[in-house]
């Protein structure tokens, strides 16, 4: 058990709380990461299957990777980063879908975001489905695609805040792993696990964060929780904290799950080809087959129909994944895959979702979110990027941030 008297307490040891205490480290300041998981790396986090490949059950791919720098963490870790095109900017296998039929999507989909980039920079703000050509068959494909990165239909979005988004389309990925690569940067950090926060008492003179092991005390508290979290729980902080929970609550926490599924002769298909699913509704997954040239199937499900099949447990996602892949390739199809891992975001108590998207009319809430509180509270993670949100290396520079206020805090 790490001393409980700190001089900066990190709650949560994600992407935001390992930035955070890293660079508080470099300028010798004491500080403690306290994390309720058993583990480093918050929604990130790497497991391996039976052959030993590492699978990404989070956070999967180094967005904006030539400027993210979880990229160069990695390497510096000895950490192998994969730089061949990602699936989405390849077309897709012709079953069921044509290549004719992928191509008139695809331009469906950039006049799609093309209206939504005009509609974003217009006031006030509207939900993204307002870009919608009212009628167009590919509007349910649209919108299934993009639960996959907002992990929410487009009627629940900002359009200010998706327009906000920053992306220079390189897409990478770590062999051993992103959620590796972010646990590995955490080591050398005092931490406390398994280690759930029930409040932050910020009444007094030094902060008391009262745990399930027991109260620590510190000068100043970055809090890195997922904003599903701040949202959820009313008496987290004492004297409570309004604007915090108000804030949080413009930002839920979307859900994109994933569910890795075995492939006997594997070889049969390209590595890293993929699959679309229905593409007449939103209700469906994508296929990503042998990624990373591996014998398995990589699936996606998002939004409102990852969450009911949450309601099912893992063997609703496999049962639906089979199901549509025999109605693809056969029903002979089904013998040669097999569940092997996966985990429920939306279930899980330390997280409640996946990344966060703005409601219509609430993209200001990144900003009020990561407001500092009386030079002793401080806030991060990727919801309080305005620019990065929903990824890893966003929550990597709100933490660096966070932890930055603090120091000029302390000289003050």
């Amino acid at each position: 058990m790490p001393k409980s008297d700190t001089e900066v307490a990190i709650i949560g040891g994600g992407a935001a709380g390992i930035a955070a205490g890293r660079r508080l480290a470099k300028a010798a300041i004491d500080c403690l990461i306290i994390e309720a998981r058993p583990r480093l790396g918050g929604r990130a986090w790497t497991v391996q299957d039976d052959l030993g490949n590492a699978l990404d059950l989070g956070c999967g791919w180094l967005h904006s990777a030539d400027r993210n720098p979880w990229t160069r963490i990695a390497e510096a870790q000895g950490q192998t980063v994969d730089r061949s095109t990602p699936p989405w900017q390849k077309p897709a296998l012709p079953v069921g879908l044509s290549v004719d039929e992928q191509k008139a999507f695809g331009r469906a989909r950039n006049e799609f975001l093309e209206r939504l980039e005009v509609i974003g920079r217009k006031s006030p703000d509207v939900p993204a489905s307002n870009a919608f050509e009212p009628g167009n068959r590919w509007n349910g494909m649209i919108d299934a695609f993009g639960t996959y990165f907002s992990g929410a239909e487009f009627e629940y979005v900002s359009a200010l805040d998706f327009d906000n988004y920053d992306d220079t389309e390189n897409n990478w990925r770590v062999k051993e792993g992103y959620g590796t690569a972010i646990a590995t940067h955490g080591e050398p950090l005092a931490a406390v696990l398994d280690c759930p926060v029930l409040q932050i008492d910020h009444s007094g003179r030094r902060v008391k964060i009262e745990t399930a092991k027991g109260a620590f005390t510190a000068d100043q508290v970055i809090v890195t929780l997922p904003s599903a979290i701040v949202a959820e729980k009313e008496f987290l902080f004492t004297p409570a904290l309004p604007e915090k929970t108000e804030a949080a609550a413009g930002l839920p926490l979307g859900l994109a799950d994933k569910l890795f599924l075995s492939l006997t002769n594997a070889e049969e298909f390209e590595p890293d080809s993929r699959l679309y699913g229905r593409t007449d509704r939103v209700a469906t997954a994508s296929y990503g087959l042998r990624p990373l040239g591996r014998p398995l199937i990589e699936v996606y499900f998002g939004g409102r129909f990852a969450k009911e099949l949450e309601s099912g447990g893992e063997a609703a996602f496999a049962e639906y994944a089979i199901a549509e892949l025999a109605h693809l390739l056969g029903a002979d199809f089904r013998k040669r895959i097999k569940p092997v891992r996966m985990h429920c975001w939306a279930a899980d108590p330390f997280a409640r979702g996946s990344y966060s998207y703005a409601k219509p009319g609430k993209a200001g809430c990144r900003l009020a979110l990561a407001e500092p509180v009386d030079g002793r509270l401080f806030f991060a993670g990727e919801a309080c990027s305005e620019h990065d949100f929903s990824t890893a290396h966003g929550g990597y520079l709100t933490g660096v941030a966070a932890a930055d206020q603090a120091i000029a805090a302390r000289k003050r």
